[in-house]
């Protein structure tokens, strides 16, 4: 296919609402101190807190604070990586996780316990046992840390958060395989709120720290949440996480080129609510916008450390993507959480010119140059999109949308492969050109 049957790119900016929080460590003293930590805390007091495998804004700066607060009451702070089978379902995997976000020993200034030991705290109604991570059930009390958001799998009024913290990060390898196959059986949200009860009744949880961000990643919102409230507090935060969540600036699209998927990212690799594949590997469900034809990956993320979950809702890959991925980490992940299919190949190819000609080859009797395409960096940053010329002329009426170059070539290199979206030099829009 030569240059002329690739469609013609432009770039738009998204105006999303800003929510940004500018005084994180002055929040998590104020909410702690709101609900009332010191008053419960004695010197010598052991106190977990968890660390998940998400990519959370400011979560060195959160766990610090958080410690800070323990051992200015006199107790002795500890972190807990909660993240059931994450790290392939290692301790030295979940500490090396959490080191690839900046969470270390130095960093949030307290110990880091890593193990994959449980106890088994009791057994929830529907028959199988309840895991919760050793250390945090030694200690005096356990602080769950997490961000609230849409889950990339189940839907309903308790999603991604602080109960599923509870259940899936803290029951770690052994805890998420059961529970994650009971939800098959019973639903998410049975499951979730089953099993949260047996934990709240039975471990020392101290307070909840909820984290809502914004759709440009930013922290925007933090509060601690006393134990009893988890269950009626949390389908409210995520109402308000949907609202902030970005999305893709069009509903239709022939081609969705993403430059990276990973764990970091989405704990899909690639977030099916963006994506709208939440119901259906590759298609979307009823109603679910947007509706994508083909998904093109071109990488992996650093900080997914070769877990490659989330490839499987690609129909075309990078042929590179095949030599990067931890395929032990990548099956673990998929097989505990019951998204099989997640872990399975694309088509791949060794050149993004080739693997785009391919999927523009496909997409019907629209003309390759006439397609519908969007050319993001990942699912979790939407600011700024590339989009082909046939959305063009609805980008320039449209409120939410600023246009920021004119259509141009794709910029593919000598070997045909594409920069990162992020890395291409912007030229302004002739209109804009001072003159």
């Amino acid at each position: 296919m030569n240059e002329k049957a690739f469609p013609q790119i432009f770039r738009v900016r998204q105006r999303f609402p800003s929510h940004r929080l500018d005084d994180v460590p002055g929040r998590i003293r104020a909410e702690l101190e709101r609900v009332g930590v010191r008053e419960r805390l004695r010197p010598g007091m052991e106190v977990a807190i968890t660390a998940g495998s998400r990519g959370i804004n400011n979560i060195v700066t959160i766990l610090r604070t958080i410690a800070e607060v323990i051992r200015e009451c006199g107790g002795q702070p500890f972190i807990v990586p909660a993240m059931g089978s994450h790290g392939g379902g290692t301790a030295e995997g979940q500490r090396e996780v959490l080191r690839g976000y900046g969470i270390t020993e130095e960093s949030v200034g307290c110990p880091i316990r890593s193990s994959m030991e449980t106890v088994v705290i009791g057994q929830a109604p529907e028959g199988f046992d309840v895991h919760f991570d050793r250390h945090a059930f030694a200690a005096d009390f356990v602080i769950v840390v997490n961000r609230i958001k849409p889950h990339t799998q189940f839907t309903g009024p308790i999603e991604s958060g602080l109960m599923k913290m509870l259940l899936i990060g803290l029951g770690k390898h052994r805890g998420a395989e059961i529970y994650h196959r009971a939800a098959w059986d019973y639903g998410f949200d049975r499951i979730v709120r089953s099993v949260a009860r047996i934990v709240l009744t039975r471990c020392r949880i101290l307070v909840g720290i909820a984290i809502v961000e914004d759709a440009y990643d930013d922290t925007a919102y933090i509060e601690a949440v006393p134990p009893a409230e988890f269950e009626t507090r949390e389908p409210q935060l995520l109402r308000q996480a949907k609202e902030w969540m970005p999305k893709l600036p069009f509903d239709h699209a022939h081609i969705l080129l993403i430059d990276r998927l990973g764990k970091d990212l989405s704990g899909a690799g690639i977030d099916t609510n963006v994506i709208g594949r939440k119901t259906a590997d590759h298609r979307a469900g009823p109603g679910e916008k947007p509706d994508i034809r083909y998904i093109c990956v071109r990488g992996l993320s650093a900080g997914t450390h070769g877990n490659a979950i989330g490839l499987g809702l690609a129909e075309f890959c990078r042929s590179q993507i095949l030599r990067e991925i931890d395929v032990h980490a990548t099956r673990i992940n998929a097989i505990t959480s019951g998204h099989v299919s997640a872990a399975m190949l694309p088509l791949d190819y060794p050149t993004d010119r080739e693997m785009l000609a391919v999927a523009l080859s496909n997409i019907g009797l629209t003309p390759p140059q006439d397609a519908r395409l969007m050319w993001i960096s990942d699912t979790l940053h939407l600011a700024e999109v590339e989009c082909s010329a046939a959305y063009y002329e609805e980008a320039r009426h449209r409120d939410d949308l600023e246009v920021i170059t004119a259509p141009r070539p794709l910029p593919f290199d000598e070997a045909g492969n594409l920069p990162d979206m992020t890395a291409i030099r912007i030229v302004p829009k002739l209109a804009d050109v001072p003159r």
